[in-house]
């Protein structure tokens, strides 16, 4: 049983001239970020590998929750692949994993996420939000055997009471 956890990076700001790729986070999404990975923690799942766009949004919601969780940011490998917004290059960069990895947490962005979570996922899912997580299990013994799996836990912001501005 293979299993992954989809992250979308948390809220990011439009204040400063910087390329999209390097956009940070407002307050905001680091707060969503805190509480969805605290909400996470809580499910004590092992984590066999960490992937994440090379954005910094991205990348800054991942040693949130890395922090969260407390695993060594050792264990952070970014991918262009990851800086995806149709899913294509997602779907690739799993097919492409390590047959060895059981768990593994990628993060990244939107619509790539909706789009492969309601692919892959049993269940519709509107719009992954930012800090949203989906996870989806897959009865495959290899990643390129890649087909529909079960959603099996989904944490947005929204739906945590926690949440304050």
């Amino acid at each position: 049983m293979k299993k992954i956890i989809f992250v979308r990076h948390a809220k990011s700001s439009w204040k400063y001239d910087v390329s999209d790729s390097k956009r940070p986070l407002k307050r905001r999404g680091i707060i969503d970020v805190s509480n969805v990975s605290k909400e996470f923690k809580l499910n004590n799942i092992d984590i066999d590998a960490v992937y994440s766009s090379n954005a910094k949004r991205a990348l800054d919601t991942c040693n949130i929750f890395l922090d969260t969780l407390e695993i060594s940011k050792v264990m952070i490998e970014t991918s262009e692949k990851l800086y995806d917004f149709s899913g294509n290059q997602v779907v690739s960069f799993i097919k492409q994993l390590n047959n060895s990895l059981e768990t593994v947490l990628i993060f990244g962005h939107n619509h790539a996420f909706t789009s492969v979570v309601n692919t892959f996922g049993s269940l519709f899912i509107d719009n992954v939000p930012t800090s949203g997580l989906v996870m989806i299990e897959f009865n495959i013994e290899s990643w390129q055997e890649l087909k529909k799996g079960i959603t099996t836990l989904v944490l947005f912001p929204k739906d945590l009471k926690a949440n304050q501005y």
